[in-house]
């Protein structure tokens, strides 16, 4: 068995954003030379997130507006843990937007449903920020 670690990084440009990273994650996957086995793609930051959605501009609000409603940015003091830092916010829509996706290869390909599309989700954004890519396999 065969295995290939990369990163992504990101810095985003706004406090929350969607970015489609599947081309990113093919790209790892072609460079992997895997033909069957899993990928493993996780944000290594608590107010990030990896998902799998569609990638439709209306779902993207659609998410973005139900977050806020579940855990609002403000008032900052709403949230214990808001202190020094004013980003409980961005913990909460990490974990329930998820930490982490597998996805199967088959045949040199991820093997996504025909609308699936793979996001990193970020919450607490304006800095450096990584994914863990990780395949294994033949």
């Amino acid at each position: 068995m065969k295995s290939f670690r990369k990163e992504l990084w990101f810095k985003t440009k706004n406090r929350r954003e969607f970015i489609n990273i599947t081309g990113e994650i093919e790209n790892c996957l072609n460079e992997s030379s895997i033909r069957e086995g899993l990928v493993l793609c996780n944000a290594m930051h608590i107010t990030a997130s990896v998902f799998i959605n569609d990638d439709e501009s209306g779902l993207h609000q659609d998410f973005e507006e139900w977050l806020e409603k579940l855990a609002p940015e403000k008032p900052y003091d709403r949230y214990r843990h808001n202190g020094f830092e004013d980003n409980a916010d961005a913990h909460l829509k990490r974990t329930i937007m998820g930490r982490e996706i597998v996805v199967a290869v088959t045949d040199g390909k991820l093997d996504l449903g025909p609308w699936e599309q793979v996001f990193y989700g970020e919450f607490d954004g304006k800095r450096q920020k990584r994914v863990l890519i990780k395949i294994i396999g033949e």
